[in-house]
């Protein structure tokens, strides 16, 4: 019997990948935690608190690692315990299929490299249809941390770098769970190219505000709230992937007045860290 437990963070969207397929996402603090034990038998166990996470994402991630003839004499129990709220646009998914496979890697495939447990959780997603693009954005800025600029089709970084500066993600989940039409946003390709842009100079902020622009008003039914945001002084602010979560980042000082900007509409309000750090396992 063997034991593995990955801890990995989640990310907020800078640029939302829908649209053109390139994106770019920040870590945060919120952490989930992902342990993998083996035993004789077969059959793979999952145990989360909250139901509503997609097991078939877990075993499509699963089968992507471990062999056929392993897990046809082999037990998985696989436990969660996450501080991330799932389908808010808060990079849950992501975090937990990379995660899986990094506990199915370190269990079963040691010699796997980055680059190939990301993929094993991108193609799970995409094939599991949790993800149009497979946010290989999401995806990186959960295992890196720090700021990440993708292009997600080709599956490649091409530019990330540690936030330092001394700011705090408030975000905001609204009591409703009602999202937009994603495929929406492709008809503002334009905007989101140009956010990407933005960020890939690492001019981070305007382009979160940009993105934050052009998806509130598509997928949102608070479109103001962005630049009520801004003039609160966050430094940038958006809906979070595909929502309807909202982040703001703002300087450790105004966290307060962001909140209060917030209390205004129905729903609560959270306060995270910028994560940094990458995702670790173990062998227990």
């Amino acid at each position: 019997m063997a034991v593995a437990r990955a801890t990995i963070h989640s990310a907020i969207s800078i640029v939302n990948a829908i649209a053109t397929g390139k994106g770019a996402a920040l870590g945060i603090s919120k952490k989930i935690n992902v342990e993998m034990e083996t035993s004789h038998g077969n059959g793979i166990v999952i145990e989360v608190e909250n139901k509503s996470m997609s097991s078939r994402l877990i075993n499509k991630v699963i089968e992507k690692i471990v062999s056929k003839n392993e897990l046809s004499k082999t037990k998985l129990k696989i436990s969660l315990d996450s501080e991330v709220p799932t389908g808010y646009g808060l990079k849950s998914s992501s975090a937990i299929s990379t995660a899986v496979a990094m506990v199915c890697a370190k269990l079963f495939k040691p010699r796997m490299s980055d680059f190939e447990i990301l993929n094993a959780g991108v193609n799970a997603s995409i094939e599991t249809k949790v993800s149009l693009t497979g946010a290989y954005d999401d995806a990186c800025a959960c295992y890196y941390g720090g700021f990440v600029v993708t292009d997600n089709y080709n599956k490649k970084i091409i530019h990330s770098e540690k936030c330092l500066n001394r700011v705090s993600a408030v975000i905001f989940i609204p009591k409703s769970r009602k999202r937009g039409n994603v495929r929406k946003l492709k008809t503002s390709s334009d905007v989101f190219e140009q956010a990407w842009n933005l960020a890939k100079k690492s001019d981070y902020w305007n382009a979160m505000i940009l993105n934050g622009l052009a998806t509130s008003t598509i997928l949102s039914s608070e479109p103001k709230i962005i630049p009520k945001l801004i003039e609160n002084g966050a430094l940038g602010a958006s809906v979070s992937g595909n929502g309807p979560a909202i982040a703001a980042i703002v300087k450790n000082d105004n966290v307060s007045k962001i909140k209060s900007v917030f209390s205004s509409l129905e729903g609560k309000t959270t306060v995270a860290q910028i994560n940094n750090k990458k995702a670790e396992v173990h062998e227990l």
